[in-house]
Order: structure tokens, then sequence, then C-alpha cells
């Protein structure tokens, strides 16, 4: 009996098991073939001869902030299918809470501060330290909410669709935000436009997205409200679903508030935030979480419990660093598991003055950059061996490379720093010239034939570059071989 006890639990665990990768597998293959579906629809939107380095293109101001949004009907983010927006709060500063139709990446530029997302389904799990036993809310003002996280800069912060989120800046200087929204992504079922579904406040119509494809209407000189969501709502309703009277459910639909979507607090914002303990601090410094690895099963990681930050600022993490050239770092769904579901990742790049990056091409993903420091160059090539960007780029500036483009960059005197967000969750680029590079992988002879050189000029182009990724601006070295 024990024997057949013991085949069986075998038998249902091996079920269970296979149950959770099946699972896997199909979710897997469905989100990838709706994300091929959806991107297909974009695939005229890339047919164009010129790409400009674009900065934000209209400007909200809030009670204490200021929100940018670039020009959602720029053929560069029409060809991504993203569009870009900047938050920079002031001190004591509220991003209301809000969510979207379309993933997010959000990037902290600058700053420090909190940054919560409330999690459909999941459990308050920072609470009080004494619950009271009384039922009254008038027995004092014990809480109990979802996790907030620090935030600081460097951080990238991914967002699924549909999860409503908030930040808050506890420093002395502005907190900035760069967001990407993927409006492409099968999580969005509806148009191309972003949405923003505010559960507080009463935001600016600008807010929302403006794409002219379908042409939303609206217009008119005067600023006008697009209010949050209880704002349509009936009164009796809302008070009936609170547990509330129609008093305070008439205050929260916000009709006359005129401070925008960012909200100075008062007082300093109180909630319940755990301080690190040592041995959090160094998981922390190591990657975050377990082992720092993951394994796509199911069971390590729930979707309450996934970790929504990763610092890419962390010299420490670089995935190529040359001291005499600059690092790049990339997070993507194997350090941040939770871009898997998003279907985006992000690549922050340090050149040094005068430093190169190696021309490549985006395999699998479109390259949204973000200029976050410094100034430089910037060359992308079509597939037809023409120029549609060969300029300048600066500070606050975006510039999108699409898949496939060949790609170059050059850092200028102050050097050139910069994020790109990508549309793969584990975007992949190929390299053309330095080590690791498709030039080296290809023998000589044909590459003299290809170039019409000689085997000796063919050896200079595979071998005069020693380094990976990111070049040095010194003199180029003389061809032998490594």
């Amino acid at each position: 009996m024990a024997s057949s006890a013991s085949l069986l639990s075998l038998a249902l665990c091996s079920l269970l098991l296979f149950q959770v990768c099946s699972a896997q597998f199909e979710t897997g293959r469905v989100w990838g073939s709706s994300r091929s579906q959806r991107k297909s629809q974009q695939q005229n939107e890339c047919q164009f001869r010129r790409i400009n380095a674009q900065e934000p293109d209209r400007r909200i101001t809030s009670e204490a902030g200021i929100t940018e949004i670039w020009d959602e009907n720029d053929d560069q983010f029409r060809c991504a299918g993203v569009a870009a927006i900047r938050h920079t709060i002031e001190q004591r500063g509220l991003l209301l809470p809000a969510y979207s139709n379309a993933p997010k990446l959000i990037y902290v530029d600058q700053g420090r501060g909190y940054h919560s997302a409330a999690i459909p389904g999941c459990p308050e799990t920072y609470q009080s330290e004494q619950e009271s036993e009384s039922r009254d809310p008038r027995q004092g003002s014990r809480d109990q909410h979802q996790k907030i996280r620090k935030i600081r800069q460097g951080d990238i912060i991914a967002i699924p669709a549909g999860v409503a989120d908030w930040f808050y800046n506890d420093g002395q200087s502005p907190l900035v935000l760069v967001q990407i929204m993927d409006t492409s992504n099968f999580a969005n079922q509806l148009d191309q436009n972003f949405r923003k579904f505010f559960l507080a406040g009463n935001p600016q119509r600008e807010i929302q997205g403006q794409r002219s494809e379908k042409g939303r209407g609206g217009g008119g000189g005067q600023e006008q409200r697009s209010g949050n969501i209880f704002q349509a709502f009936d009164e009796q309703f809302l008070a009936e679903a609170f547990n509330i009277d129609t008093d305070l459910a008439r205050r929260i639909k916000n009709e006359n508030d005129n401070r925008g979507i960012i909200v100075r607090v008062e007082e300093q914002l109180e909630f319940l935030s755990p301080e690190f303990s040592e041995e959090e601090r160094r998981q922390s410094s190591q990657g975050g979480g377990r082992t720092g690895r993951w394994s796509a099963n199911g069971i390590e990681e729930t979707f309450c419990t996934a970790k929504l930050r990763h610092n890419i600022n962390d010299p420490s993490r670089a995935d190529i660093f040359n001291p005499r050239a600059g690092r790049l770092t990339t997070v993507n769904s194997f350090n941040l598991p939770i871009l898997r579901y998003i279907q985006l990742s992000a690549q922050k790049g340090f050149l040094y003055r005068n430093a190169i990056m190696t021309p490549h091409w985006n395999m699998n993903a479109h390259s949204i950059n973000y200029i976050t420091r410094g100034s430089g160059q910037i060359q992308i090539v079509n597939e037809n061996g023409e120029s549609v960007f060969d300029g300048q780029v600066q500070e606050g500036q975006i510039i999108t490379a699409p898949q496939n483009f060949a790609v170059i960059k050059r850092a200028g005197s102050d050097g050139l720093e910069w994020i790109s967000f990508k549309t793969n969750d584990n975007a992949k680029i190929n390299q053309i010239a330095g080590r690791a590079s498709t030039i080296r992988a290809i023998p000589q002879d044909v590459l003299a034939n290809a170039f019409a050189i000689s085997r000796e000029e063919a050896q200079r182009i595979k071998f005069n570059r020693r380094e990976i990724g990111i070049f040095s601006p010194e003199t180029r070295s003389r061809g032998r071989r490594d």
C-alpha cells in the first residue's frame, strides 16, 4: 500500500509539473503570435527615408511638476509602435495613481523617491504593527497596502498594461522619469493611441494620446479636462460600492480640481515602508532575489511577488566594460523576469570622450534611444544603403533605430550616455566590427572576394579592432591576430 501511495503521489506531481510547463509554453506561444500580429499592423509605418532626433512636442504643467510628451505622429514612433513621455516631479510631488492600455518601461533619469504598483488580486502585505480588533475606522489611523518600493537614479521599472501605479518624490531634487509605452503590444486591444486612466484628480486632456490616423476629434484653444474614472459614475452607485456617503462620493470625482496629474503633498507622505536589512542590501547589490537567475516554470516567482525594478546604472552589473571606452549594461527577461510578460527590455550605454560603439544592427527589436547625458554623433543606414540619420544628438532627445537598420555611435568631447528601450524582452544586437562580430566570423577569402580587396586588406578588416562592443578612440592597432 505504501508503495502504491508513493507511485500515486509521484504520478500526481509529474502531472502537475507537466500542466505548469505546458501552460507556460502555450502562454508564451500565444503571446509571441499575438505580438507578431500586432507588429504586422505596423509594417507600413516603417517606410521612411529620414529620421530626426526629437525633443518633446507638448508640455503639460501641473501643481508640482511637468509632463512632456513626444509627438506620437512622428515616423519613428509610429514605426516602433511606442509613445514616449517624461515626468519631472518636484519635491513632495505625487504623480497620481493611473493605469494604461499598454505596458510601459520607465527609467529613473534623476532623483529618488517611492513607487508602488497595485497588482490586481494581490493582498495588502504591508500592515500596521497592531491591528485594531474593532472594525470602526475611527479607532485610529492604522493602514495596510501593497508593497512600496524605493527608487533611485538608474532604476528600470516595468509595469504591465492595466496595472495602476504612482510615484512620490521624497528627495531634495526633481525626480525625472522617462517612459516608453508599447502601444503595439499584444496587451493593448484598443487603437494605437496610448490612454491614461486616472483614479484621482482632474487631468488635462492633452495627457492622452493624439495619434491622428483615426481622427479622435476634439480641439479648441482652451485647456480641457478629461476627468478621472469616477467622474461619469452615478454618485449613489459610488456611495454603495465604497459604503460611503454621497457627499464623499461626489468629492472623489475631483471635478473642480485644477492641480493636474502631479500634485503637491503639503506634509510628508506617510505610508509603511520597511528599511532594508544588511542581508537584503547585500542581495540587492548582487542583483536582487535568491540566486539572480530565473527558471520560467511559474513556481519561483508569482505575479504578486514579482520584482518590478532593476538598477541599470550600477557599474558592477556591466555586460561589456572597456576601461578606455566605456560600458554597456542590459536589463532583459533573464535578470528582470517580469519583462518576459510585457515583451520589453533596456540597455544603458556609457561612452567616454570620443569613444565608439561598434557598428551593429538590432536583430529582433526596435531601439528607442533617449540621450541622458552628453552629446555625440549617430548614423543610421537602411536596407538600401541610404542614410536615414547622420547628425548630432544631445541630452533630452530621442532617436529610434528601427529593427535591422545599421547603427554606429560616437561620443563627443563630454562623453555620451543613453538608455535604449527595446521592443523585445530579450533583444539582441549583431556587431559588425571588432571581436565577436559578423565580420570576424567570415573567412578572409570570402571577405576579399566580396569587397574586391586583397587577402592582406581583408585580414586588417577582420583583426585590426580587437575590442568587443565599445571601442577606444586611440590609434588603430596593426593587424596581427590575437
